[in-house]
């Protein structure tokens, strides 16, 4: 199985995209120097330790993966950060913090409407949650690619039917603001942006395996149970499928849809 626990070793090195994107959360919603924080979904801790600089105020960092929590706590044990094992679905804090922020997380959200409803709830009057995460049914269209891929090959077609996505998405950036509207928030910003950049196959593989691969190589999110070569092949599918989307120049066009949203609790 793959999931945030296995990608916890090695996600804060390769997930650039996530990290490139949560930095520019920070020119959407300046951070006061008594802000308190809080980075939900925050991965391995690196943006909560970037928070850390910019405010004396208290700084959590929460996420659902136990590996990604004990990677964030042993990586800045000495920053003063809170790190909790948790769910935006089961936050349960009332008027705690001056921002949250989301990156890379919210298209995982299980129950949506309630995790909105809780964030809102978590933040003092005035607060905001400023938010980046992929967009649209075609979020990245070489991912989805290289995905259809595995129902062409016959290692892996017969299991891949049985694959469920476990994201949100949509398609509009107004569909977004409706939920954080519904929850209580005055929305300032929504806007779906692409994201583009060259790549060598190898460097899409990864990147791939920091996110997208927590669903596609996730047995939770099938149907049916794996066989036993299933991961090994569909990895060999995936990487194969990346080289081939390669140019000449041996860069692959990798394109994303994301979401940026800045909403604040009246």
């Amino acid at each position: 199985m793959s999931n945030f626990t296995d990608i916890s070793k090695f996600y804060q090195h390769a997930a650039e995209l996530q990290k490139s994107a949560g930095e520019q959360l920070f020119s959407m919603t300046p951070i006061g120097r008594s802000d308190d924080v809080l980075d939900l979904g925050c991965g391995p801790g690196h943006l909560a330790a970037a928070i850390r600089k910019l405010t004396e105020g208290r700084v959590t960092g929460i996420d659902p993966s136990p590996g990604m929590i004990a990677r964030a706590s042993a990586s800045y044990s000495g920053e003063r950060i809170s790190f909790l094992v948790g769910d935006a679905e089961s936050l349960g804090m009332h008027e705690e913090f001056d921002v949250i922020f989301c990156n890379s997380t919210l298209q995982w959200f299980r129950d949506l409407d309630r995790a909105i409803a809780n964030c809102c709830r978590a933040l003092r009057s005035g607060g905001r949650m400023a938010v980046q995460a992929p967009a649209t049914h075609r979020y990245c269209p070489n991912f989805i690619h290289a995905a259809e891929a595995l129902l062409d090959d016959e290692s892996t077609q017969s299991t891949f039917r049985n694959f469920r996505s476990p994201w949100v998405f949509f398609d509009t950036a107004e569909e977004y603001s409706v939920v954080f509207k519904r929850a209580g928030f005055r929305v300032v910003i929504s806007e779906i942006r692409e994201v583009n950049m060259l790549c060598p196959p190898e460097k899409v593989f990864g990147m791939f395996e920091t996110g997208a691969a927590a669903a596609y190589f996730n047995e939770e999110c099938y149907s049916g149970p794996f066989p036993p070569d299933y991961l090994e092949n569909a990895r060999k599918v995936i990487a194969r499928d990346f080289a081939s989307q390669a140019g000449e120049n041996n860069l692959v066009n990798l394109t994303f849809s994301r979401i940026y949203l800045l909403a604040e609790k009246p």
